[in-house]
């Protein structure tokens, strides 16, 4: 959806408890997210370049700003909301895009969540030493 106020691109990206509210619009390649710059919002770089990976993949690195608003889960899980996100206002952007993003698999929600803690044991899969005697 285009923002008629800012003329923005406006998307939203999931995973597991992270939601990413993305806008891009032409500039120069700015990344703020929550307020800050990308590189000290996601302290690791593995989770920055799996975050702007969806501009590599088009080779529109530098060609847009980016705001994002991110909040729910660890800083992994919100860098691949960001993911997401951009990846899903490329194409709204530019339709163009779809193939390449598809097939580097950038527009598929990865739908994997934490599975449930089970009642009377330790965790979700793991159980009480057995004890026969």
């Amino acid at each position: 959806m285009i923002d008629k106020y800012t003329g923005e691109t406006v998307t939203i990206g999931r995973r597991k408890d992270a939601r990413a509210r993305v806008r891009i619009k032409p500039g120069s390649g700015n990344i703020i997210v929550n307020g800050r710059p990308i590189r000290e919002y996601l302290a690791r770089d593995v989770l920055v370049m799996l975050a702007q990976q969806p501009f590599e993949v088009t080779e529109t690195q530098g060609r847009f700003d980016v705001r994002v608003r991110v909040n729910g889960g660890g800083l992994s899980g919100q860098a691949g909301a960001i993911r997401l996100g951009i990846s899903r206002a490329l194409l709204e952007y530019d339709a163009n895009y779809k193939g390449v993003l598809r097939s580097a698999g950038l527009l598929t929600r990865d739908a994997r969540e934490v599975e449930r803690k089970k009642p009377g044991q330790p965790g979700a899969r793991k159980r009480f030493q057995f004890s026969k005697r």
